[in-house]
C-alpha cells in the first residue's frame, strides 16, 4: 500500500521510514490520487499564545472571557482536565485551577491567519477560507506545478507551518469537501488522515451527529424516526427523506457521502448585512423599529451560519428621495445576538427618526470578528452569556419546529399582535 513519511516526504510503505527513520508514516491505497484537502489549525488561539510565550509551552492554557464568560479555546494540555470550548469559565477554572488564562487577541490571531493563507495560496489558487483557522483546498492539476502529488505537497506544508509560524495543523484528504473535513477532525492534533473508498463502511455505524449540519436537535428528530446511524440515514428513500422537511434530501445525500460543492476561492466577507424596502414610506420611529427587529434576527442567523460575529454595526437608511444615510458604531465586544444588535443600534436610529420619510432600512455587521469571541461576557457584562443561552434554545426550537414556531414579544408587536 502506498505510504508517505511526514517527516521527510519520502515514499515509505512501512514505518519507520527507511530514509530518515521517522515513524509518522501515512498509508492509504488512494494516497497519491486524492486532491481535496481540509486544513484545520490545532487549538489555534492557544497555539498563537504559546508561540508568543514559550514559557507557557508545557502548561495548560485557556483563552477566554472573565469569570462569568466562556472558553473561546484551550490547549490540549487543558483538555486533558476536561476543559472544552464554550464551557463556562467558572467550570473551566474548577476543572483546571492551574491553567493560565488570557483574553482573546483577535487582531493578532487574524494576522497569523493571513500568513497561513498566503502559504496555502502558494500551493493552489483554489483556496476557500472557512474561518480564521480553517480552509479547504482543491489541488487538482497541481502535480505538474509542484513536481509532486497533493499528499506530498500537504505534508511539506504542515512542516513549514510548524517551523515558520509555530502552528500545528491537521489535514484531511479525500474526494470531496465533506469527507476531507471529517478526515481532518479524526486526526487532530498534527493529523494527516485520508478517507477514500472505505469511508462508507468506516462511517456506517457511527452516529448521524458525525455529519456536518446535524446538531443535537436534528439528531433527536432523526432518532424519533428510528434513525440513529449514518447507514440508516443513507438508506432512507425519497418519501422518508421528505418527512425530514426541506433539508431531508440533503441530509440523506450527506449520509451517502455525496458532496458536489466546489472549492470557491472567494475572499472572506468584510461585512454581512440584511435590509428591506418598505411597501410604503415610514417616518415614525416605532414603525422603523418594527422593521429593524426582523432584520437584526436575520443578521444574527447569517453571522452564526458563517461563523462570524459583529465587532461593529452599520445602520443604513434610504429616504423617500433616495438619499442614502449610513451610521456606524463599534461594539465593546463582538456579538451574534439579535437582541444585542437591536439595542446597540437603536440610538443611531433615534437620531435619524425625526420625521423624515424613509423607503429602506438595513443593518450590517462590520468589521467582523471570529464567532468564538461572540457574547462571552465578563464581570461587567453578565447578561450576554444568559442571552446567548436563551438564543441557542430558541434556535434549537426553530430548527425542530420551523422559523416561526418561537417569536419574541417584540416581533409580535411589530406584527400588530
Amino acid at each position: 500500500m502506498p505510504g508517505l513519511c511526514r517527516d521527510c516526504d519520502a515514499r515509505a510503505d512501512t514505518a519507520p521510514c527507511p530514509r530518515c527513520g521517522g515513524v509518522r508514516v501515512v498509508r492509504h491505497a488512494e494516497l497519491f490520487h486524492l486532491a481535496t484537502a481540509h486544513i484545520d489549525c490545532d487549538a489555534f488561539y492557544a497555539a498563537v499564545e504559546k508561540r508568543d510565550h514559550p514559557e507557557w509551552r508545557d502548561k495548560p492554557l485557556i483563552v477566554g472571557g472573565g469569570a462569568r464568560g466562556v472558553v473561546a479555546t484551550c490547549c490540549y494540555i487543558a483538555r486533558l482536565s476536561g476543559v472544552r470550548s464554550a464551557m463556562p469559565m467558572f467550570k473551566a477554572r474548577a476543572l483546571c485551577p492551574e491553567a493560565i488564562i488570557v483574553p482573546p487577541d483577535i487582531a493578532r490571531y487574524a494576522a497569523v491567519s493571513r500568513q497561513l493563507r498566503a502559504m496555502l495560496e502558494r500551493l493552489t489558487p483554489q483556496v476557500q477560507p472557512l474561518s480564521i483557522d480553517e480552509a479547504v483546498l482543491d489541488l487538482s492539476g497541481t502535480e505538474a506545478l509542484h513536481g509532486a502529488p497533493p499528499a506530498i505537497v500537504l505534508s511539506a506544508l504542515a512542516r513549514r507551518a510548524e517551523k515558520e509560524l509555530g502552528l500545528t495543523i491537521s489535514i484531511g484528504l479525500a474526494r470531496n469537501r465533506m469527507l476531507a473535513k471529517l478526515a481532518a477532525e479524526r486526526g487532530k492534533p498534527r493529523g494527516f488522515t485520508v478517507l477514500g473508498q472505505e469511508a462508507a463502511a468506516l462511517l456506517a455505524q457511527e452516529s448521524v451527529g458525525v455529519l456536518p449540519g446535524i446538531g443535537p436537535a436534528q439528531a433527536r428528530r432523526l432518532a424519533s424516526l428510528g434513525v440513529t446511524t449514518v447507514e440508516q440515514l443513507a438508506a432512507l428513500d425519497a418519501g422518508m427523506a421528505a418527512r425530514l422537511g426541506q433539508e431531508g434530501a440533503a441530509l440523506v445525500a450527506r449520509a451517502r457521502l455525496q458532496d458536489h460543492r466546489p472549492v470557491q476561492p472567494e475572499r472572506e466577507s468584510k461585512s454581512i448585512s440584511a435590509e428591506t424596502t418598505f411597501s410604503t414610506d415610514i417616518a415614525d420611529r416605532a414603525g422603523l423599529e418594527a422593521e429593524l427587529w426582523p432584520l437584526c434576527e436575520k443578521l444574527g442567523r447569517r453571522l452564526h451560519r458563517e461563523h462570524q460575529a459583529a465587532a461593529g454595526l452599520v445602520l443604513k437608511l434610504k429616504t423617500a428621495g433616495f438619499e442614502q444615510r449610513t451610521r456606524s458604531l463599534r461594539l465593546s465586544a463582538p456579538t451574534q445576538l439579535p437582541e444585542t444588535i437591536f439595542e446597540s443600534v437603536l440610538p443611531l436610529l433615534a437620531r435619524e427618526a425625526e420625521g423624515t420619510r424613509f423607503r429602506l432600512i438595513g443593518i450590517g455587521a462590520a468589521p467582523l470578528a471570529a464567532a468564538a469571541l461572540a457574547d462571552l461576557g465578563d464581570l461587567a457584562d453578565t447578561a450576554s452569556p444568559r442571552r446567548r443561552a436563551r438564543q441557542e434554545a430558541i434556535d434549537r426550537l426553530r430548527a425542530r419546529f420551523g422559523d416561526h414556531s418561537v417569536q419574541r414579544g417584540r416581533a409580535l408587536r411589530s406584527l400588530g399582535g
